[in-house]
């Protein structure tokens, strides 16, 4: 038996808008950009995606099931821009068939730098969820799928019975990602481990003409799927939702991949889908997978280097969190609003210098000319703030 686990995130930062050194003003983001790149990106993927996971529930009678985290900076953003890609989330997740996951709610690098404000975070992104889609998430995943054996143990203490992670090669050594595992000394938290070659196979390698495996028919992959059979259960494809429709085009034939490809996976007796928390109550673990140090689903490393590679990331988001303790003694709601934006993974992704095998995705996602642009305009809206929160504090 394989059963397959699609799981999606979908994020949206808000982007900063130019800020020079001598930019007093503190609407520090760019209400018009991030306003056009979310419709954009609605039209594109959010909504055509959305409709199409709706019809293949519908098709396949709930046997076709997955599973979401949307980030709480997306969906502030979806709220003010376009509530319809909010609606079309609530009819999924009326057909029963979807699973809304946990994560920060600003998409933070937090747990590296702050518990407190992680455990923050996350209760913040769990009530939303809850007022929302009424689902009170029972599996985490830390941003950007970063993972030690430790962020097992805070699930495990915030009450959650499983995590989504990276299934890294080096870790598993010959072991497959397509089985559950445990956490050193945390046997109550679920690890459900990433298979990155099939969930890239979609993600980034699809609409690849110079790809061996090019096209890619939901048949083959469902070939593939069923070779799972024999070693392991689950097979786990986690992947940005943008998959669909931005990263690759609808002219790919990405959605018409997606459309096929469940009935594809089905039509092997055995075969079907499960939602993350239907993985963990179907199937035991059948190991440890132990991560001592820190691992994520970014780049061909799989490490942290996409947001912590260079002195310019370490010494922003240093100073970033350094003003946690003014921030919140000045208890300003639009000040700590403001700073929790700031703790968005993507601010540090942009000052990546790493122009290699991901040099590309780094430079497609930014908006920036370089990342020395990204790092000066960051630090120009931090010092900003740091004179705000210590006027409040003097006034205090």
């Amino acid at each position: 038996m394989a059963s397959v686990c699609m799981y999606f995130q979908v994020h949206q930062p808000f982007r900063l808008r130019k800020y020079s050194v001598f930019d007093s003003d503190a609407r520090y983001f760019d209400d018009y950009h991030n306003a056009e790149i979310c419709r954009k990106v609605a039209h594109k993927c959010y909504l055509p995606a959305n409709e199409l996971m709706l019809e293949l529930i519908r098709v396949h009678d709930k046997r076709f099931r997955c599973a979401y985290s949307v980030t709480g900076v997306a969906l502030d953003q979806f709220e003010a821009y376009c509530p319809e890609v909010l609606d079309s989330f609530r009819r999924l997740n009326d057909t029963g068939a979807v699973e809304f996951i946990s994560e920060t709610y600003y998409h933070s690098l937090s747990f590296l730098y702050s518990r407190q404000e992680f455990v923050e975070q996350v209760e913040l992104h769990r009530r939303r969820m809850e007022e929302l889609f009424g689902q009170r998430p029972q599996v985490f995943r830390n941003t950007e799928l970063i993972y030690n054996n430790d962020v097992a143990h805070v699930a495990a203490q915030l009450g959650y019975r499983g995590v989504l992670c990276e299934g890294v090669d080096r870790l598993l050594g010959y072991r497959s990602p397509n089985f559950i595992y445990t956490a050193p000394a945390c046997p109550r938290v679920a690890l459900l481990l990433k298979n990155y070659r099939l969930s890239d196979d979609i993600a980034f390698r699809f609409g690849n003409r110079g790809w061996e495996e090019w096209p890619l028919t939901a048949e083959k992959f469902a070939r593939w799927v069923n070779q799972v059979n024999g070693n392991g259960y689950c097979v786990n494809l986690f992947m940005d939702y943008e998959t669909f429709g931005e990263h690759q085009w609808a002219s790919t034939g990405i959605f018409d991949f997606m459309r096929h490809m469940p009935g594809a996976v089905m039509e092997y007796p055995d075969n079907g889908f499960r939602k993350p928390s239907e993985i963990i109550d179907a199937f035991q673990p059948v190991g440890e997978y132990d991560v001592p140090h820190l691992i994520s689903w970014a780049d061909t490393e799989r490490d942290l280097s996409a947001w912590l590679g260079n002195a310019m990331q370490h010494n922003a988001i240093a100073e970033l969190y350094k003003l946690e303790g003014e921030v919140k003694a000045a208890e300003d709601p639009q000040l700590l609003a403001g700073w929790r934006r700031l703790t968005t993974s993507d601010h540090f992704y942009y000052m990546c210098t790493k122009y290699f095998a991901d040099g590309d995705v780094h430079k497609y996602f930014s908006p920036y000319e370089s990342p020395y642009d990204s790092y000066i305009n960051f630090m120009n809206v931090l010092d900003n703030l740091t004179a705000r929160a210590r006027k409040v504090a003097a006034v205090a």
